[in-house]
């Protein structure tokens, strides 16, 4: 938008009011034209659009106020802005230049149906055919994103003779354009094929960096034509910095690509690569430089790209020494002696004037720094930490704890300096990264437990902050019995008590509890402590304590032993509360009590997932009905079903595996549920295909490759009509709590009926057909329940050795420990704890 139109000549003196100051002189006052300003008086204002004579500048300011209430949030009712586009849309009789590029904007920004659409449709084609460049760039980008399917295919023509115009501002505007028609209207942009590959090739800079973004949008789902894209361009005819960091990225997803379908990882692109971070422009190597760096690259590969982001660190301009300590803050994550030739340059940035900077360049250091580099490294942090932001911190103090985790004997000054920094000001996020790296820190570094307790005792001393307060006594209660001497705790605990909020309070008696549970000779001055909260304001606070002194001296029997008293007050939920909150909302109040046993332990909670046509839309309901966790609206399902009633509790079931590809006649996915003895794949199908009626559907599975499997029955689908889904149902046996694995070849079979689409009657006789499905397979990870573990250490330290199994796993070529990671994940179906 043109400078006179915000605050310039469009700031008349009713618009230009001060609302902040800088300080006390007069003359530092900052001012907003909008400031004040109210919907309804713009839209009184907005009359002035169906003046016989139009004031321009008027006009002007109308709209510009507009478009700053929407740009702020303002909505308009379905009345207010069909009434503003109509006004809108009187301003195209002016020849204003000004004035119709903020009609351009305003028409984008209120056009709300296709009929309205449509009374600007001529106004917007003739001025695409305009000889002025500037109004057929506009009137392409707002037409593009105004109009639909039908009417894109009447002004093709005109949209493929602009992407080859001469003017570089009307092709980008055609290839911008082509970019946001093509995820609705793929088809038809693939057509443009030629003319956009002759865009790629012209001088212009932005029009070649359109292009080639759109070509490769147009090629992006055939890997195959995406590489000869590559191999084409990178022999030297990419001449627009933009385009050629374009060119870069892709290349680097195709060699990514490469490297994981072939063993050898084989990348054929990388000189390219590596000749960009000698390109003449900052960009091209900055972007060279970091896809190097994301790569699994020998260290010899990897060095040229160190080298050139070190030369960046001190350059004169911020944003290359921004740009390359953010990417060498990534490489240090993983590889910190690749970085280590840089630390004399990085310490320098530590003073520099832009904090992200020397933010970025501190935490590198964290992670490349060696063990006796720690000390110096903390005195120049503690001056620097009071001059940035929470954000800045949380940063730092997330470096500072793994550098101790990776420099364990160094503990004493890092939990001195988070100690300090918890006493300093800050939000809730800055603190609560503190005592999140204590509590790790406590939890990773044995000697440091004391310590860091005594460090968190003082704090919640002061602390403002409920949730961290209450973090910080569960956590004590955890740790602090096993201490060498509990009792120095007591005292803090207790004030809590005294002196807190109720949540607090409450929480401060449940680690009295613990205290007193697990520390015998603390158990009389703790009945002392709780006795007292009996007489507390707070129901919370006084049922605790009664229960707590209650089971503790052995008032109320719970279980056989003190073990059992202990797990039932202080052991941790394994049930996911979504999972208990679904049953018990489906439980009906029978003599047989609920048993929580039965709940299912999985975290997560997602509907029976259905594959739908496409094209349709969900029916609405008009309420929608109580959170059913799958496993649970899947029991109840299969258990309806008489051949698989006997089977007993459902284990587990899997997200949907996809066996058909998007776009085909035929949807089927297979969702496979897990029993002790039996496993049952459900195979969810949908027809597509509006002419056609399937009767007698089956899906016949070939198990030779699955040894333990043996299939015992079968549940076809009798009809599947056009945009409907289906279940088949295959049943096999395996060997009772054994997780068998192995693979499955799929084929449906049907008979196909024809159907006259005006009558909706299908034919008597039909056609016995097939349809090859993908195959899948059974694997560890289906056998694999992901459970909540709140104390990770007490549920490891408690295992019994007995359910120790160990196997082998390929990962194969993996860019990062990231993946690597995710990829364990994957194959073994369980989740990160802590």
């Amino acid at each position: 938008m043109p400078r006179s139109l915000v605050g310039g000549d469009l700031a008349g003196p009713d618009m230009a009011q001060p609302y902040m100051k800088k300080d006390d002189d007069d003359e530092e006052v900052e001012y907003s034209p909008f400031f004040g300003i109210e919907k309804g008086a713009v839209l009184q204002e907005a009359r002035a659009f169906h003046d016989p004579q139009l004031d321009v500048r008027r006009c002007s300011q109308v709209i510009t106020k507009l478009l700053y209430l929407l740009n702020q949030g303002e909505t308009f009712t379905k009345v207010e802005a069909t009434e503003v586009f109509f006004a809108v849309t009187k301003l195209f009789q002016s020849s204003d230049a000004g004035l119709r590029r903020l009609v351009y904007l305003m028409i984008k920004e209120v056009s709300t149906s296709s009929d309205e659409v449509i009374i600007v449709t001529s106004s917007l084609m003739k001025d695409m055919n305009s000889k002025t460049d500037m109004y057929r760039a506009n009137a392409i980008r707002v037409l593009c994103r105004i109009i639909d399917g039908t009417l894109l295919t009447q002004i093709e023509r005109y949209l493929k003779q602009a992407i080859v115009d001469k003017n570089p501002v009307v092709a980008s505007a055609a290839l911008v354009s082509g970019i946001h028609l093509a995820q609705a209207n793929p088809e038809i942009v693939k057509r443009w094929s030629n003319e956009v590959q002759e865009a790629v090739q012209s001088r212009a800079p932005l029009v070649q960096f359109h292009g080639l973004a759109l070509l490769h949008q147009i090629r992006q789902n055939d890997r195959l034509a995406v590489s000869k894209l590559v191999s084409s361009l990178t022999r030297g005819s990419v001449r627009s910095p933009l385009a050629q960091c374009l060119l870069i990225r892709y290349t680097s997803q195709v060699m990514r690509e490469s490297s994981m379908n072939t063993q050898t990882g084989d990348r054929p692109f990388f000189d390219f690569l590596e000749s960009s971070l000698r390109h003449k422009s900052e960009m091209v190597i900055l972007e060279a430089a970091r896809k190097i760096t994301e790569m699994d690259v020998t260290s010899r590969e990897l060095a040229p790209a160190i080298t050139v982001l070190q030369l960046f660190l001190s350059s004169s301009k911020p944003v290359l020494r921004f740009a390359a300590v953010r990417t060498l803050n990534k490489v240090a994550m993983t590889r910190p002696l690749a970085v280590t030739n840089c630390n004399v340059d990085l310490e320098s940035l530590m003073s520099d004037t832009n904090r992200s900077i020397a933010t970025l360049a501190i935490t590198t250091l964290l992670k490349t720094g060696n063990e006796s580099s720690v000390d110096r490294l903390m005195k120049q942090i503690t001056n620097f930490m009071s001059d940035i932001a929470d954000e800045f911190k949380i940063v730092v103090v997330e470096a500072i704890r793994s550098l101790c985790l990776k420099f364990p004997l160094k503990y004493r000054s890092m939990l001195n300096f988070l100690s300090n920094s918890l006493r300093e000001e800050g939000g809730f996020e800055y603190k609560k990264a503190i005592v999140d790296s204590i509590i790790t820190l406590i939890s990773e570094i044995p000697d440091a437990k004391e310590i860091g307790l005594l460090h968190l005792c003082e704090f919640i001393e002061d602390c403002e902050f409920t949730y961290l307060s209450s973090q910080i006594l569960h956590f004590l209660g955890n740790e602090g019995p096993r201490t060498s001497d509990p009792s120095r705790y007591i005292r803090y605990i207790h004030n809590r008590v005294i002196l807190e909020n109720a949540t607090v309070r409450a929480s401060a008696v449940s680690t009295l509890a613990k205290f007193g549970a697990l520390v015998d000779t603390l158990k009389p001055r703790i009945f002392v402590l709780l006795r007292r909260c009996l007489f507390d304001t707070e129901d919370e606070v006084r049922d605790r304590a009664t229960l707590y002194l209650q089971t503790l001296g052995g008032e109320v029997a719970i279980g056989n032993n003190e073990k059992d008293v202990k797990d039932f007050l202080f052991g941790s939920l394994d049930v996911p509360l979504a999972n208990l909150e679904a049953s018990l909302r489906t439980y009906e109040p029978s003599e047989e009590p609920f048993d929580i046993s039965l709940v299912s332990r999985e975290v997560r909670s997602l509907p029976l997932q259905e594959k739908k046509a496409p094209g349709k839309k969900a029916p609405a309901t008009a309420a929608a009905p109580a959170p059913v966790s799958a496993v649970d609206a899947y029991q109840k399902m299969l258990s309806s079903i008489p051949e698989f009633a006997g089977f007993g509790r459902l284990f587990k079931s899997s997200e949907p595996v996809e066996l058909t590809e998007a776009e085909t006649e035929y949807a089927v996915n297979v969702v496979k549920h897990i029993y002790d003895s039996y496993v049952v794949l459900q195979y969810n199908c949908t027809n597509t295909i509006e002419e056609q009626l399937l009767e007698d559907v089956t899906v016949c599975v070939d198990a030779s490759d699955a040894e333990e499997f043996s299939e015992i029955c079968s549940k076809p689908l009798a009809s599947l009509p056009y945009s409907s889904t289906g279940q088949i149902f295959v049943a096999f046996e395996k060997p009772e709590r054994v997780p068998a694995v192995g693979k499955f070849l799929n084929l449906l079979k049907f008979t196909v009926k024809e159907v006259d689409t005006s009558t909706g009657e299908a034919d008597e006789d039909g056609v016995e057909d097939e349809y090859q499905l993908e195959e899948f397979e059974v694997v560890a990870a289906d056998y694999m329940l992901r459970v909540p573990v709140s104390n990770f250490r007490n549920a490891w330290e408690n295992m019994d050795p007995e359910s120790e199994r160990v196997d082998e796993y390929g990962l194969g070529v993996r860019e990062s420990l990231a993946e690597a990671v995710s990829a364990v994940i994957n194959i073994l179906g369980m989740q990160p704890c802590e």
